[in-house]
């Protein structure tokens, strides 16, 4: 697609790249000539499986394993990113999950390490390591992953993870204003309910429905129906005036 002839060559590293939306959204940038870097933790099979389509479909992918939750991670999958393409033109913080359910009386010290180490901590990681570079090449730009739990709170049991989500969303929108100076743009995707791996585990058949019911456009969202929020505010000459948004 000619509009996005500009997303050619530029090197996107996507944290948590092998399934769901980061893969969805991988394959996308694939397609277009992106050099993607495709982050994983435990699922390499399936991070071999993104790499594998985005080779076939005329990009490149370079593999980076990581487990963004532990201190110093996700830093260093960016400067591992950065080592291998010589640069960094978008940074997508995808990376996150539940974790599990923790209803009020479970909420300790050590679930809310959990949630927020791999939600909120490996994202500002991750942008410390990135802006340097940003910096250096005169601009960049960041897009974050928040959730519908940033503005509902949450399902019973995933207060933690929509108040992580929430530091997310208001991360996005102080960041864009630090860092509009330095040609660095941040905004952030809030997918709704997305059929992915996440509710099979979380979520039951009759939550799911009374969710789609609520949905003006009648069904639940695949991985696939977020990858073009992606494209948009990575291509700059469709989003170069969109910064501190929030599409969801």
């Amino acid at each position: 697609m000619a509009m996005f002839d500009e997303l050619s060559g530029k090197v996107v590293l996507i944290t948590g790249a092998s399934t769901g939306i980061g893969a969805a959204a991988a394959r996308a940038f694939g397609r277009l000539g992106a050099q993607v870097v495709v982050h994983y933790n435990k699922s390499r099979r399936a991070a071999e499986d993104v790499a594998a389509d985005i080779g076939a479909s005329g990009g490149s992918a370079t593999l980076i394993q990581g487990d963004v939750s532990a201190s110093g991670v996700a830093a260093t999958v960016v400067e591992k990113a950065i080592e291998s393409a010589g640069r960094l033109d978008v940074l997508i913080n995808n990376a996150g999950h539940m974790v599990d359910r923790f209803p009020v009386e479970e909420m300790t010290d050590r679930a809310f390490d959990r949630v927020v180490d791999l939600n909120a901590r490996s994202a500002v990681a991750a942008i410390n390591a990135a802006v340097p570079q940003f910096r250096r090449q005169g601009r960049g730009n960041i897009v974050n992953v928040t959730s519908i739990a940033a503005r509902t709170g949450g399902s019973r049991g995933a207060v933690l993870y929509g108040a992580a989500k929430g530091f997310i969303s208001t991360m996005t929108r102080g960041l864009a204003n630090e860092l509009a100076p330095d040609n660095i743009r941040v905004n952030a995707v809030s997918p709704g309910v997305i059929l992915t791996a996440f509710h099979e585990k979380y979520s039951t058949p009759e939550r799911l429905e009374s969710q789609r019911q609520t949905i003006p456009i009648g069904r639940l969202g695949t991985a696939e129906d977020c990858a073009g929020a992606f494209l948009f505010l990575a291509t700059d000459s469709l989003s170069a005036y969109v910064t501190g948004q929030i599409i969801g």
